[in-house]
């Protein structure tokens, strides 16, 4: 597949890499000659410099021939003119811009990006994207990543290990005989920074990050057998008034209405704002390192503080100061890759990572075949694909022993007719069976091929 990114920032250049290691053809566009010159050094693809925008820079690109753009530069409009160009002087069968501006999202403007005004197949608008992602880790307290599949019938949950974790020195094999009925399977382990794509005879250690699929009636058993069993947050603490902490106000207001809800912004007219547009949430004015601020908001009362100002330093270090003031559990937005690994250490429970979670969302819309979602786990490790077993699929009709499944994949659950099916040696998938599965990096190619139908080939 031809693709054409236009932006080389942190997200256009994670799509490449994820995009270039699958061997496709990829070509990046960017004003910047440094950014262009730093990713054609470090990963296979063509570098462009110029206005992602302009006919001319776009055609240089490839646009001709290409079979999707995917325009994620820091201007809006950029992005929106370069779906418009592809379309209209190009035919690209595909078009996904990132649109950040909440003017343009408005529902009362759809018509806006109809096939006749302003084609883009996919918008994308990463605030309202990590809204939802907290939202999502907010249900499930103890786990730092929760991921509805199969219309929420499986969950896929992230889980800390700590040292008084029951299942921590025991071998995957044997959780089936300690959990008979409990639909479970595990299929990535980090450990120090590492990813382990698990085998049966692996075990968990205390400071594991275990991501396992699991069957949506039983996720409070799971997180008790890992020793969490923490209550859902009724009092919670926003620092940051922008677009992700007013997203998620009004989503806790929408579907969490027994949860009370405060905000700290430090820009006196923002706070005014968002303080008429919220119904049930108090908007306090300040800045989330003052601890007069803090002890206003009843910081050492609120179960949970969700840090998304647009600062990484002031996230971690208003989570901190939380933390140490009472508050039970932080969920931090971090942006820089480079803090991740001090994050255990310092004790934030819950990183959200606001480049991932858009990375994922465009590569949901690129996958080819029954794909219905794809999830990015960790940088470089993986992903977590939801997709619809085919008639042609040799994963189709024998049991999984005999189906000689690639390398770096690992299935964690079978839905059919609604009920979750746990995967052992002689199930049998059926077509149309949701298959969940986890790929690594190098094997995500050939999971696209066992869910398409062979005429999707080109």
């Amino acid at each position: 597949m031809k693709v054409i990114v236009c932006g080389a920032g942190q997200v256009g250049s994670s799509i490449a890499r994820h995009l270039a290691l699958e061997n496709n053809d990829v070509t990046i566009v960017d004003r910047s000659p440094d950014l262009i010159r730093r990713i054609s050094d470090t990963l296979d693809v063509n570098g462009i410099v110029g206005h992602a925008s302009l006919p001319d820079v776009l055609e240089r690109a490839g646009l001709a021939d290409a079979d999707l753009l995917i325009a994620v530069t820091y201007s809006d409009e950029v992005n929106m003119v370069a779906c418009q160009v592809a379309h209209s002087l190009f035919a690209v069968p595909t078009k996904i811009a990132r649109v950040r501006q909440q003017g343009y999202m408005d529902p009362m403007w759809s018509n806006l990006f109809s096939r006749d005004h302003m084609p883009i197949d996919f918008i994308i608008s990463p605030e309202m994207e990590v809204a939802r992602a907290v939202s999502r880790r907010l249900r499930v307290p103890g786990a730092f990543e929760m991921i509805p599949l199969v219309d929420d019938k499986v969950k896929l949950l992230g889980v800390r290990c700590e040292d008084d974790c029951p299942l921590v020195n025991t071998p995957l094999r044997q959780l089936t005989q300690l959990f008979p009925d409990l639909n479970i399977v595990i299929i990535g382990i980090t450990r120090d920074n590492k990813a382990i794509i698990p085998s049966s005879d692996d075990q968990m250690l205390p400071g594991d990050e275990v991501y396992f699929v699991v069957d949506s009636e039983q996720v409070s058993r799971a997180m008790a057998a890992f020793g969490h069993e923490e209550t859902e947050a009724r009092r919670l603490l926003i620092f940051g008034g922008g677009n992700i902490g007013l997203f998620l106000a009004q989503e806790i207001e929408r579907e969490h209405e027994w949860v009370k809800t405060k905000i700290i912004e430090s820009d006196r007219e923002r706070a005014e704002y968002i303080a008429g547009v919220l119904d049930k949430t108090m908007v306090l004015q300040g800045d989330v390192l003052d601890q007069d601020i803090l002890e206003e908001a009843n910081v050492s009362a609120t179960e949970t503080v969700v840090a998304v100002t647009n600062d990484d330093e002031t996230n971690i270090l208003a989570s901190l100061l939380a933390k140490r003031y009472g508050s039970q559990r932080a969920i931090t937005l971090i942006n820089k890759s480079t803090y991740e690994p001090l994050i255990n250490s310092l004790g934030i429970d819950v990183v959200v990572s606001p480049r991932n979670i858009t990375v994922s969302t465009i590569l949901q819309h690129v996958r080819r075949g029954r794909i219905h979602s794809v999830h990015t786990l960790r940088e470089g490790f993986g992903e977590l694909i939801e997709a619809e077993a085919l008639e042609t699929s040799n994963l189709v009709g024998k049991p999984l022993r005999e189906v000689n499944l690639p390398a770096g994949v690992i299935l964690g659950a079978i839905v059919r007719n609604d009920v979750m099916i746990c995967p052992t040696g002689s199930t049998i998938v059926q077509a149309k069976d949701r298959v969940v599965l986890f790929a690594a990096t190098d094997s995500i190619r050939k999971v696209e091929k066992m869910f398409s139908v062979q005429l999707e080939y080109f």
